[in-house]
């Protein structure tokens, strides 16, 4: 079997979607099948629109038998302002009572631009048997990845990644729920969703039943056990109870939200504060308008090693990620592992993953005073936060690890090859 993914952001660069399509790929290119991936040049978020952020080296590479192929980001004059123009607009055109689908379709190739990703889908002479493409809001490279597999009359199978947001705000998810978008996801020989939440979502605006497959992400447990917390805390002159975020900071993924929340929690608890990840720039600016005294309570590890992370989480005490931008967290998962308790917000497809009491805690997005309540009551009650680790580890191993979920990856594939 030969596969193409087409993905926006690939290793070194470690996310969620990352996490998925790499663990993927590697587990089909050991099971013998041929596995091509089509990526960008981009390493920060913000370098889909910004030339001044990080970049992976445009350098083609083999990694655990995966061939990665990766195409540089070209951008529009003043495209700091042109990227979320042109989303913007095409939110607004969505809501037009008019067929505004083959407009939103040519504006998707900007968002962002990487026209050499697309010249290369029509010049290659590989046959791939199926392509699939993940993170329906980078439009650019989802659209040319269903316009190849229109053309090439191959399976076509899409991972959107959607953001619900909240359930009373349609504020997020309609970027995701475009006219074009929809049209891809009913086009689609299969849809693979991360939550319930999500299949329920795609099914009210249209999307088959019997093309969503619910599989969801997982993890490795031998990848991410073995991290020692004394080493950490050593390392990082880390004396009281630990608080963890691991991801991108940001406002939408609750950063801004943790940090507010922790300093209530300090006028009564002693706490430390860990940030590990990438930020985008209006966490920055956030953060250098905090008074000096905070900061210095703040530890910002920026992106750390694999062994650095696994550490990070056996020395943590409460993971907390009040996101509304996320379609699964698998950092979640990772937490549990080592028997922690989590927080994560109502919004999303959060609400699938953490059961509200048992293992962790849903807050509202934004409540900074529900976070700080769960905070401390995790802080205060270490036995209970103990129990709801466990929960979630026996959760994590039940139904979470990645030989369950890639058993029904694999099974999909093979059905639409055939």
């Amino acid at each position: 079997m030969q596969v193409l993914h087409v993905i926006q952001r690939y290793y070194p660069y470690i996310g969620g979607a990352e996490q998925v399509f790499q663990e993927i790929g590697a587990r089909l290119a050991r099971d013998g099948e041929s596995v091509t991936v089509y990526t960008t040049d981009a390493w920060d978020l913000e370098r889909f629109w910004r030339a001044d952020k990080r970049a992976v080296a445009l350098q083609n590479e083999t990694l655990e038998r995966v061939y990665i192929q990766r195409f540089p980001i070209e951008y529009l004059p003043f495209s700091a302002l042109a990227f979320p123009g042109i989303k913007r607009a095409m939110s607004l055109l969505a809501a037009l009572p008019i067929h505004t689908t083959p407009l939103l379709f040519r504006l998707a190739r900007y968002v962002p631009y990487v026209p050499t990703l697309n010249d290369a889908l029509a010049a290659t002479a590989e046959r791939f048997d199926l392509v699939h493409t993940a993170n329906i809001s980078l439009d650019s490279s989802v659209v040319a990845a269903y316009q190849f597999a229109r053309r090439k009359k191959i399976p076509f199978v899409i991972t959107p990644f959607l953001h619900l947001g909240e359930r009373d705000d349609a504020k997020v998810v309609r970027f995701y729920t475009l006219p074009h978008q929809i049209e891809m996801l009913e086009r689609a020989d299969a849809v693979i969703v991360m939550t319930e939440r999500e299949g329920h979502a795609l099914a009210e605006r249209g999307v088959a039943r019997e093309k969503i497959h619910r599989i969801g992400a997982g993890v490795e447990p031998q990848a991410i056990l073995g991290g020692d917390g004394a080493r950490f805390r050593q390392t990082h002159n880390l004396h009281a109870p630990l608080v963890t975020y691991i991801g991108t900071a940001a406002y939408d993924k609750g950063t801004t939200h943790l940090i507010q929340a922790l300093q209530k929690v300090w006028q009564t608890h002693p706490a430390e504060l860990v940030l590990a990840g990438a930020a985008l720039s209006d966490f920055d600016t956030f953060f250098a308008r905090l008074p000096a005294d905070v900061q210095k309570r703040v530890r910002r590890l920026g992106f750390i090693s694999a062994q650095d992370k696994r550490d990070l989480l056996a020395a943590t005490d409460i993971l907390a990620m009040p996101s509304r931008t996320d379609s699964f967290g698998i950092v979640y998962l990772e937490a549990w592992l080592y028997d922690k308790p989590v927080i994560g917000a109502r919004a999303g497809g959060v609400p699938d993953v953490i059961d509200d009491g048992q293992n962790g805690f849903l807050v509202k997005f934004g409540d900074t005073d529900a976070l700080a309540a769960r905070i401390l009551e995790l802080l205060t009650q270490p036995l209970r936060a103990e129990q709801m680790g466990k929960h979630g580890h026996r959760k994590v191993m039940r139904e979470m690890t990645w030989t369950q979920q890639y058993a029904k990856i694999k099974a999909l594939y093979q059905t639409l090859a055939r």
